[in-house]
């Protein structure tokens, strides 16, 4: 869609898949999906963007058409910033600006903070910071995780959805998306076996993370960003991003943007033009 060309990202532990918008002689745009999408929930938001920019959508690893870990591996995303680290290095980008919807955006904001002289502009869709606990949780969080990790080997076999269609209607039953939106996603996260198609991402992506920080750490974290930050959140508000605790963030970040915008988690694949335009309004 939007004349994009595939990408094969060679890394430490793996290729991850791109899809790739513009001229790359453009300054550089690094999108960051959510948490079991892939690079096609932007097939729709990028190709606005291209006008001006070099977009490169990235299949996270685990997700879309990207390598999952090695056998015994566990995904935690604080392992992911030494991804997006070897993503920048690849393409030789000295400094990129970075786009994040929900976990992209967890990336995103956390790397901008990590690594602020590698980010220019911060772009957040539904996303400032990751998901926390309190700090009494974190033994009971610890133990969830490890005996998900325990069980993994006696799971289920993953469903096989007999044509693309059902694969289609399952997302949508699951995430609230309209068809098109989630057709986007479901055709670039699916492969085909005997009998059907399964999803392609690994499923040890749905096991419990084995920790996560509490909203002092966060606060704290999201107040080393740098970048001129955009943070486009849907209005009513999503039950996990609640207002009160954005609004807390976002004062962490100095001279930050918000803006909402009619619609649900996925607004960017639902309503792009309108995510596009706030885009274009802040750059000005």
């Amino acid at each position: 869609m939007g004349g994009a060309e595939e990408l094969k990202i060679p890394l430490a532990q793996g290729a991850l898949a791109a899809k790739a918008w513009g001229d790359p002689a453009r300054p550089p745009l690094l999108a960051l999906h959510g948490w079991l999408d892939n690079a096609g929930s932007f097939d729709r938001l990028a190709p606005l963007l291209a006008r001006e920019r070099y977009v490169v959508a990235l299949d996270l690893r685990g997700h879309g058409r990207s390598a999952h870990l090695p056998e015994g591996g566990w995904y935690h995303y604080v392992d992911r910033f030494d991804e997006l680290r070897e993503v920048l290095d690849h393409f030789g980008w000295a400094r990129a600006d970075l786009l994040g919807h929900s976990l992209g955006g967890t990336l995103a904001s956390l790397f901008a903070a990590l690594y602020p002289e590698r980010v220019g502009e911060l772009l957040l869709i539904e996303a400032l910071g990751p998901l926390t606990h309190a700090a009494e949780d974190a033994l009971a969080q610890l133990r969830r995780a490890l005996d998900q990790r325990a069980a993994f080997a006696t799971r289920r076999p993953l469903r096989v959805f007999p044509d693309l269609a059902a694969a289609v209607a399952a997302r949508v039953a699951a995430n609230g998306l309209g068809e098109p939106a989630a057709r986007a996603i479901v055709e670039r996260g699916v492969v085909a076996v005997d009998g059907g198609y399964v999803w392609s991402s690994d499923p040890r992506l749905t096991l419990a993370s084995p920790s996560r920080f509490t909203e002092a750490q966060v606060l704290a974290m999201l107040s080393g960003i740098r970048a001129p930050t955009l943070l486009v959140l849907a209005t009513p508000a999503t039950s996990y991003l609640p207002t009160a605790m954005m609004d807390a963030r976002a004062a962490q970040v100095a001279g930050i943007r918000v803006v909402r915008l009619p619609g649900n988690h996925h607004l960017h694949l639902e309503d792009a033009e309108a995510v596009a335009a706030a885009i274009q309004a802040f750059r000005r």
